[in-house]
C-alpha cells in the first residue's frame, strides 16, 4: 500500500492506494469518531462492494442511501434523499458519510456532508479510474445545474480517501477509458516525464496491468495532491487542472448530462484546447497529433458532437466558474507538460477552432 499525504494544514488528509483496502477495516474506522455513519452509493456499486465495506461498521449504527446511477442524476433533488435518511434517522454532526462510488457518488456524497448541518466528515472510497485519479481527491463537490455544470457546490476536504485499484476489476472499458483521459491531463499540464510513459504503456493500462495501474494511479495522485497543497480553493496553479474542461462541461451539457461520460467530454475537450493553443503559436502540428493519438489509442472520442456550433459552445462555455466580466478563460498548453493559468482568449481564433477542428 502506497500511502500520500494532501497537505492542508488542519485539514491535512491521506490518500491509501493498494489492492485489498477495502477489507482493512482499520483503514476507514480509524477516521470515523462517533457511532452514526451514512454510507452513500449507488444501484451499480451497491450489489458489488456494499455489504464489504458494512462488514467492517459493524460497531457502527449504519444507514445506507443507495441512488441511481448516472451523471444525469447529479442534481439537488437527488441530494435531498441524503438529507431526507440524515434527517428522519437524526444523525448529529459528529456524524460521517462515506461516499462509495465514481464521481458522481463523490460529489453529492461530499456535497451533502458539506451542508449538514454547516458540515459533517466524510470519506472518499472512489470506485472508478477517474474518480481515484482525479476528483475524489481536492475536496471539490457539488452538483450540477440545467444551465451549467458543477455550478453549485463547496470546497470540502474529506478525512481521507482510499483507493482500492481491486475495484477496477468490475470497471468496464468505457469507463476505464474515461478514466483515462484524466491520467492523461497530469501529465500535459506539469509532468512531460509521465506523459512519455503513457505514450509507452498505454496497451498495459488498457490491458488493467494491476502494476502499470498502479503506478498510473499513484502518480496522478502525487500530481494532484501537490497542486491541491499549494492551491486548495483555485485561486491560482489548481485551475491548471481544467484543461479542457470548459469545452467539456460545454459537451457534457449541451449533449445532455450522461451522453458522454465526464472523461469522453474532457478527451475531445482537451484536444480542442490543443487546437487552440497551436493557433496561438504554442504547440506546433506534431504536438497536436501526440496527443490526439494518445486519447485515441484510449479508444476515446476526440471529435466534438456535430450538434454543437459555435454558438452554442459559446453560450455554455460563458457559464463557466474560471469566467471573469464575461470573458471566456481557457487553460491552454505553452508545450506538452506545461499549461497557462486561465487567460483572456483572442475570440477570433476560438471561432475559428470551434468551427474547424473535428469538423
Amino acid at each position: 500500500m502506497k500511502k500520500l499525504l494532501v497537505e492542508l494544514g488542519n485539514r491535512s488528509y491521506p490518500i491509501y492506494i493498494g489492492s485489498d483496502l477495502l477489507n482493512q477495516a482499520e483503514l476507514y474506522t480509524q477516521h470515523i469518531k462517533a457511532r452514526q455513519v451514512i454510507v452513500v452509493t449507488n444501484t451499480t456499486i451497491a450489489p458489488l462492494y456494499l455489504d464489504k465495506v458494512l462488514k467492517n461498521l459493524c460497531k457502527f449504527d449504519v444507514e445506507t442511501v443507495i441512488l441511481p446511477d448516472g451523471e444525469q442524476f447529479k442534481t439537488l433533488e437527488t441530494v435531498s434523499r441524503i438529507f431526507d435518511k440524515l434527517l428522519l434517522g437524526k444523525f448529529s454532526r459528529n456524524a460521517t458519510l462515506i461516499a462509495l462510488g465514481g464521481g458522481v457518488i463523490g460529489d453529492m456524497g461530499g456535497f451533502a456532508a458539506a451542508c449538514y448541518q454547516r458540515g459533517i466528515a466524510f470519506l472518499q472510497i472512489p470506485t472508478t479510474l477517474l474518480a481515484q485519479v482525479d476528483s475524489s481527491v481536492g475536496g471539490k463537490t457539488g452538483v450540477n445545474h440545467p444551465l451549467g455544470k458543477n455550478m453549485i457546490g463547496a470546497f470540502y476536504q474529506p478525512q481521507c480517501v482510499i483507493a482500492d485499484a481491486d475495484v477496477l476489476d468490475t470497471l468496464d472499458d468505457r469507463q476505464l477509458s474515461a478514466g483515462l483521459a484524466e491520467v492523461i491531463k497530469y501529465g500535459l499540464i506539469r509532468d512531460i516525464e509521465f506523459f512519455e510513459w503513457l505514450e509507452n504503456n498505454i496497451n498495459a493500462l488498457l490491458a488493467r496491468d494491476k502494476q502499470a495501474l498502479a503506478y498510473a494511479i499513484e502518480r496522478s495522485c502525487l500530481n494532484k495532491a501537490e497542486i491541491v497543497s499549494e492551491d486548495e480553493t483555485e485561486t491560482g496553479v489548481r485551475a491548471t487542472l481544467n484543461l479542457g474542461h470548459t469545452f467539456g462541461h460545454a459537451i457534457e451539457t449541451g449533449a445532455g448530462y450522461g451522453t458522454y461520460l465526464h472523461g469522453e467530454a474532457i478527451a475531445i475537450g482537451t484536444c480542442q484546447a490543443a487546437d487552440l493553443s497551436r493557433r496561438k503559436g504554442w504547440l506546433n502540428d506534431g504536438d497536436v497529433e501526440r496527443i490526439i493519438s494518445l486519447f485515441k489509442k484510449c479508444n476515446l472520442p476526440v471529435n466534438p458532437p456535430k450538434q454543437l456550433d459555435s454558438d452554442l459552445f459559446l453560450e455554455l462555455m460563458a457559464v463557466d466558474k474560471k469566467n471573469v466580466n464575461g470573458q471566456i478563460r481557457l487553460i491552454l498548453l505553452t508545450k506538452i507538460g506545461a499549461a497557462t493559468l486561465p487567460i483572456d482568449v483572442d475570440k477570433t481564433l476560438l471561432i475559428q477552432t470551434l468551427n474547424t477542428y473535428g469538423r
